[in-house]
């Protein structure tokens, strides 16, 4: 099996060497290629990207900024691997973890694997930003009938054939929800196992706000009115 761990990035040239360097020491149990895309940032991420030096590492550059569903759809139309997780170039979530989430698919226990964060006073960088993730996991729990614990988690593990499947047209944030309530949709359950996370804060360059909880809300809505 590859995996395909792909990196949306936007303006982020204090994380980004390291988030490559963090991404590509881990052992992983299976071959891996790195798909990063570079989501119109004006900072010098470009430059960063530019003097990395691994076989596999992959940049593709937007030439302006379109959102994180945009980065990852052009992401997943490039990549070659059987499976793919997203990873995140803030540093908020660990890739060490990213073979925890392979072990279920690699011993035939999960098709589709979320990593459950566990929030705390070092994984929370306000009360009401978990209060939000809890809203809006709880509202797809609630149309879809299931329970799933996290559902704007980062670490989405699944086959690149499903995802491209799902026709993801969300361009922002948005995805994250549209993405879990196309699988509930399909009876497709996630297997969940716990991660490690820790949240940066707005002054650190946090993007995430209210607004894309409420987005959230309305594209679970969407999906689970949908006739087909």
């Amino acid at each position: 099996m590859k995996l395909s761990i792909l990196m949306p990035v936007y303006n982020e040239e204090e994380r980004i060497a390291e988030a490559l360097k963090q991404a590509l020491a881990v052992e992983y149990p299976c071959e891996i290629e790195l798909v990063v895309v570079n989501d119109g940032s004006r900072d010098g991420t470009q430059a960063i990207l530019d003097g990395a030096d691994d076989n596999r590492l992959r940049v593709i550059t937007h030439p302006r900024n379109a959102g994180k569903g945009a980065a990852i759809k052009t992401a997943v139309d490039s990549a070659e691997g059987d499976y793919m997780v997203i990873l995140d170039a803030d540093l908020e979530y660990d890739p060490l973890d990213i073979p925890r989430l392979l072990a279920p698919v690699l011993d035939g226990r999960a098709k589709v694997v979320y990593g459950n964060r566990t929030f705390g006073s070092h994984s929370a960088y306000s009360f009401w930003y978990v209060m939000g993730n809890k809203a809006v996991t709880t509202a797809a729990n609630v149309l879809f009938n299931s329970y799933i614990g996290d559902l704007e988690t980062c670490f989405k593990l699944l086959p690149i054939s499903l995802y491209r499947s799902l026709d993801v047209k969300s361009r922002g944030f948005g995805m994250e929800a549209e993405v879990t309530g196309k699988l509930l949709r399909r009876k497709i359950r996630p297997y969940e196992v716990p991660i490690s996370y820790r949240a940066r804060g707005r002054e650190e360059g946090k993007k995430i706000t209210w607004k894309d909880g409420v987005e959230a809300l309305w594209i679970l809505g969407r999906e689970r009115a949908r006739k087909r």
